[in-house]
């Protein structure tokens, strides 16, 4: 189980190494990065329907946490543990993967990088709320120019965003319900343990998302390549399951609103595997933009540090 640290302090307890927050965070990073250009995949031949590719994922990856809950015998959240998984389920098991999907249908991965590159200062804010953090203005100003560094590479990488359409909106959904997934996750990964809060947090939504992927198969019968298939195991394996391990290990050894500026570099790399795995053009753009958000990214954490 985690231990409780003090995310405002950045103080660490006995046996956690000062950067084991950031090296956990990296590891979750690099591991949702794929889930952009994997989700396009699912969708974007029809085969699967976002509803199924989104409210399958979180069922599959819940009879996974199912099973290693029983296993290992962990106790239940307990009182308004109850309400932060919740919280939890609501922004990172349900909304995320249902509104992405459904964007990801028209919108390709470089444009959904776009908004999605907003994800790590939306959650600095929402954590910083939560936690009642006070980090200096210095970081808020290096986390601004990071998000507004990943949002023009995206953009000039994924057509810009010169027209506003219902994907965007999804995106923009998409990525308020995450952060404050992300943030409630993150406090309750303290008391609960890390690998703990995402897999209550699936057990929780699982009724809701059975129904929906019950529905989902009944109006579309999910069929595809081995290679949609594959996605579609991801998805479910590590963009819902695994990556969420280290992803709220990070943010519980914190400081948050500093672990949470790693996710800057995600826009960097999803749009390479986008590259590799649909032909995106990859360019010179591409490495001087990477250069520069992952450089902001790393100005906030000294910053904050």
């Amino acid at each position: 189980m985690a231990r409780p640290l003090s995310s405002t302090l950045g103080v660490v307890g006995p046996g956690v190494r000062p950067h084991s927050g950031l090296l956990w965070g990296l590891l979750g990073v690099t591991g949702f990065s794929f889930t952009v250009p994997l989700t396009r995949l699912a969708v974007e031949g029809g085969h699967m329907s976002p509803l199924f590719t989104g409210a399958g994922r979180a069922v599959i990856a819940a009879v996974l946490a199912a099973l290693v809950l029983a296993l290992t015998r962990q106790p239940f959240p307990r009182g308004r543990q109850w309400g932060q998984v919740a919280v939890v389920s609501g922004g990172a098991v349900v909304g995320f993967p249902l509104l992405t999907s459904y964007a990801l249908t028209t919108a390709p991965a470089g444009h959904g990088a776009v908004v999605i590159a907003l994800l790590p200062a939306a959650t600095a804010v929402i954590a910083a709320l939560r936690t009642r953090e006070r980090p200096r203005a210095a970081f808020w100003i290096a986390a601004s120019c990071g998000a507004l560094a990943a949002a023009a590479f995206a953009a000039v990488q994924g057509g810009g965003l010169g027209g506003f359409h219902r994907s965007d909106l999804l995106l923009f959904a998409a990525v308020l319900a995450c952060a404050i997934g992300y943030a409630e996750g993150g406090v309750l990964a303290r008391s609960l343990g890390s690998w703990q809060t995402i897999s209550w947090a699936l057990v929780l939504a699982s009724p809701l998302t059975l129904i929906l992927t019950a529905a989902a198969i009944a109006l579309h019968p999910p069929r595809g390549t081995a290679l949609e298939w594959g996605a579609f195991a991801y998805l479910c394996l590590v963009s819902m399951f695994l990556g969420f391990f280290a992803w709220y290990r990070g943010l519980a050894v914190g400081p948050m609103s500093q672990v949470s500026q790693v996710q800057l570099a995600q826009p960097v790399m999803s749009i390479c595997w986008a590259a590799l795995l649909l032909h995106e053009q990859l360019t010179w753009t591409t490495l001087l933009g990477g250069v520069a958000v992952i450089g902001c990214a790393l100005l906030a954490v000294r910053v904050r540090a």
